[in-house]
């Protein structure tokens, strides 16, 4: 199995060479947007998103027109049809409108025959002929991604989109490393760690009893960068204009600086609890749940779960999600599961019938990580002794309670939670 991480590096190209790489650019938009043109329909059943039928459509066009290489064309051709893809999907499957794909950006994509990676420097197709540009990377290098993957033999280059951003090229560049089938990869056995994630509280709360992050200040940190934006977009000068994206790249960086944080003390909570799977309520039904709250809330839950994927994976610990309803309002005790609106009051939960008490979130947490387990014997998926990971144990299928001495979760309140 594949394990893969993306590498930002930056470019040191000749002046000279700039025409040709800004040619490049645009003819693969062109391009790009002749095969969108062709897939799209009003009729959102008609839209063609096959790759195989826009290439025989457009290829040959592209190449009259273009001076792109074949691999830049076909290249050009499957992001047209993934983003025709999407549309269909979001009108079809989503219930909800899209519009015509219509690039404005500046990236190219490169593989293998159109990219070649040398130790100082790479050399790039182009409309022309190749241009060559030296890679940018810091002096000390020790405890960052150049160490970890670019400097790194076990790590393969592959892949890169090739970016501009005020007038300096970037390359995006796919790292491979193959990971050897471990024991929690193939097991027949799997624990489940359940993640809640709320828009307020506690950003993330595990079925072991972790509380990380916090919402509320991600959202203060949120509304203080909106109020900053809205008297610099009254001002409308140029020098609020610069303060202003300025501000902007700051908030960026904090907030997926701290999502990136909260995201890797999941992973590590699952590998503290020796769990092979990692359950999430499934984002569309969140989206819906939370239909009032902010779109960067919305985004905060999607890049939270890409980011524990992205970091789980090199550990083979699988991210899948379930249907979230009534987990915040079923008993997760495994003797009880009585389901009651009236079992949660704000963030306490005390089954009406069992009476049973915990934290809101934590019930539902766990009530998340069963969900998992459940669908997984109704699937016959192969692991018939899965079980929940709890602040004081393990729980199975059975429902059988196997306690573990010296469990801690990085509990934000106090927490006393027996067993499911």
């Amino acid at each position: 199995m594949a394990v893969v991480r993306n590498l930002e590096i930056k470019l040191d190209v000749d002046e000279d060479a700039h025409s040709v790489l800004d040619e490049t650019f645009e003819q693969f938009r062109q391009a790009a947007q002749h095969a969108a043109d062709y897939g799209w329909s009003d009729d959102p059943t008609q839209i063609i998103d096959s790759k195989s039928k826009l290439h025989d459509a457009t290829y040959s066009d592209v190449r009259e027109k273009t001076d792109l290489t074949a691999n830049h064309v076909q290249a050009a051709r499957s992001l047209a049809a993934n983003a025709l893809e999407n549309c269909k999907d979001r009108i079809l499957e989503d219930g909800k409108k899209a519009s015509k794909p219509e690039f404005r950006g500046t990236v190219v994509f490169y593989d293998g025959r159109t990219i070649t990676y040398n130790d100082d420097h790479c050399t790039l197709s182009t409309t022309e002929d190749r241009v060559t540009a030296e890679y940018i990377v810091p002096e000390d290098t020790r405890g960052t991604p150049f160490e970890e993957y670019w400097e790194n033999d076990e790590w393969e280059r592959g892949e890169s989109t090739l970016h501009k951003r005020d007038g300096t090229y970037y390359l995006h560049v796919s790292m491979k490393k193959e990971r050897e089938e471990d024991e929690a990869s193939t097991s027949e056995y799997g624990a489940v760690l359940g993640v809640d994630l709320n828009v307020d509280g506690y950003l993330a709360v595990t079925s072991t009893g972790a509380f990380l992050g916090n919402a509320d200040y991600l959202n203060h940190k949120r509304a203080e960068y909106e109020r900053r934006r809205g008297k610099l977009q009254q001002t409308g000068t140029r020098s609020a204009h610069l303060t202003l994206k300025s501000i902007g790249d700051r908030f960026s960086n904090w907030s997926e600086d701290y999502l990136h944080r909260v995201a890797l003390a999941v992973v590590l909570e699952a590998r503290r609890h020796d769990c092979d799977a990692i359950a999430f309520e499934n984002l569309k039904h969140i989206r819906g749940r939370i239909s009032n709250a902010s779109k960067f809330q919305q985004w905060a839950f999607n890049k939270l779960q890409s980011l524990v994927e992205y970091k789980a994976e090199e550990y083979g610990i699988l991210v899948d999600d379930v249907k979230p309803q009534y987990t915040s309002q079923r008993c997760s005790h495994s003797e009880c599961g009585f389901t009651h609106e009236d079992n949660r009051d704000g963030d306490e939960f005390e089954c009406l019938s069992c009476g049973k008490e915990l934290h809101a979130d934590y019930n539902a947490a766990r009530n998340i990580g069963w969900r998992l387990v459940q669908h997984w014997l109704k699937s016959g998926a192969g692991r018939a002794d899965c079980q929940v990971a709890l602040k004081s144990g393990m729980v199975n299928a059975n429902s059988e309670f196997s306690p573990t001495t010296g469990s801690s979760g990085q509990s934000g309140s106090p927490l006393t939670s027996p067993p499911l």
